[in-house]
């Protein structure tokens, strides 16, 4: 099983991955030597991409191919590095050895950890112990799934990793009830800013995907051109009472079992 993009690698070893497949593009803020470390330890391979237009759909394709060519993966997980993957009952391993055969691929929700006011723990997993029990987008729309599937050499991963295809026919994928994905998308607001000024530069960078595509990242980025970013950031928030209250009505669960892995990789 490889993974093509990854959250912390020591951690997600624990799930049962055996190898990483991940892209370097661009990065300045020492990405390059940490992965490097891994990549001399027999756990990862490094790709660089110097093309900065957010061509995702090309590269995951070309991670995920690679997964299946020259590491023989059964199984390919196209992950963002704000998500985990993470088992229900079991590891990850564990879960995708008892899907049936006939089944390609695999659909897995994503459930959004939100931010809190800030007066937590600096360590976002010590903070962002909450857990959205039906996720959506910015714009009131609900989270879409993403995808792992079988080793093909011949997948096509589309934007945003929520669907792929062979010979242009859609994956057949099986609704994950036994797998979930935590998504950290909004943490400090030094670091999301700059994810959204280098991901909606890149995107408008970027000539040939329809201008609908990344429509998050390029109005969240619009926004910060007009200097909005801020507020925005502010209201998503939450303070104590709605914590309290979103507790209350169950759209918000306690879970803070990636910290709890975390600690565990940690020796805590």
């Amino acid at each position: 099983m490889a993974i093509t993009r990854s959250f912390p690698v020591w951690v997600i070893v624990q799930q049962g991955v055996d190898f990483f497949i991940i892209t370097d593009n661009c990065s300045v803020d020492g990405t390059a030597r940490i992965i490097d470390g891994y990549v001399r330890a027999g756990t990862a391979e490094r790709i660089w991409e110097p093309q900065d237009d957010f061509s995702q759909a090309r590269w995951v394709t070309r991670m995920a191919r690679r997964a299946a060519t020259e590491h023989r993966a059964d199984w390919v997980i196209n992950s963002d590095d704000d998500e985990f993957w993470s088992g229900r009952t079991g590891t990850l391993a564990e879960e995708l050895a008892l899907v049936p055969p006939e089944c390609e691929a695999l659909a897995v929700e994503r459930f959004n950890h939100p931010p809190l006011d800030g007066k937590g723990p600096a360590y976002f997993l010590a903070s962002m112990v909450y857990r959205e029990q039906r996720s959506k987008n910015i714009f009131g729309k609900a989270l879409p799934p993403k995808i792992c599937h079988r080793g093909f050499l011949d997948v096509e991963v589309t934007q945003g990793n929520h669907s792929a295809t062979r010979s242009g026919t859609a994956l057949a994928a099986c609704p994950a009830e036994s797998i979930r994905i935590s998504h950290f998308p909004v943490r400090d607001f030094a670091a999301f800013e700059r994810k959204i000024v280098n991901g909606g530069a890149a995107y408008a960078r970027n000539i040939s995907l329809d201008p609908s595509v990344g429509r998050s990242w390029r109005w969240l980025y619009e926004l910060w051109r007009r200097g909005g970013l801020r507020d925005w950031y502010d209201r998503q928030l939450l303070c104590p009472e709605q914590i309290a209250e979103r507790l209350a009505e169950g759209s918000l669960v306690l879970d803070d079992s990636v910290l709890r892995v975390v600690e565990v990789s940690c020796g805590k």
